[in-house]
């Protein structure tokens, strides 16, 4: 099934590659980061999962099938990690700060999709707001417009 994801993923997502991993690899860091958010409290809601793909669809430009597969893809990517740097890693190389704060707004999106914040979802979204160098007051509007409903 993995091949099967993955050679979808090739075939219609992914774009010709650059100098710095491509578009394809920005994707999926990006995806993996909120698919993380949508799992790590062990309840994954139909709301959380519906907000991922709307994140990825509009941050992107994805069709749903696309972005149906690029979360496939992500979970078996966040399933296999060890930790979140190959991810954040890949996002400050190709990023602008604005960027990366727009990363985290989407991860809070997920995170509220569900109406309830646990403790491991603060942990994480501090944890890689750290990680992609996002400035705390960055970090706090981001939360804030996602709380609020409200674009940046």
């Amino acid at each position: 099934m993995l091949d099967r994801i993955r050679a979808f993923f090739d075939t219609r997502i992914a774009a010709a590659p650059d100098a710095t991993g491509g578009r394809r690899s920005i994707e999926l860091a990006t995806a993996a980061l909120l698919v993380e958010v949508l799992r790590i409290d062990n309840e994954v809601t139909p709301a959380e999962r519906d907000t991922v793909l709307r994140a990825l669809r509009e941050k992107f430009g994805l069709s749903v099938p696309d972005a149906d597969a690029l979360v496939d893809l992500a979970e078996e990517e966040i399933r296999q990690a060890t930790d979140y740097f190959q991810f954040t890693s890949l996002i400050n190389r190709r990023f602008s700060t604005e960027q990366k704060a727009r990363v985290i707004e989407l991860m809070w999106r997920v995170a509220y999709a569900d109406r309830e914040l646990s403790a491991h979802e603060l942990h994480l979204m501090r944890k890689v707001a750290d990680l992609l160098h996002v400035p705390h007051a960055d970090y706090i509007a981001a939360k804030m417009r996602a709380r609020d409903g409200t674009e940046s």
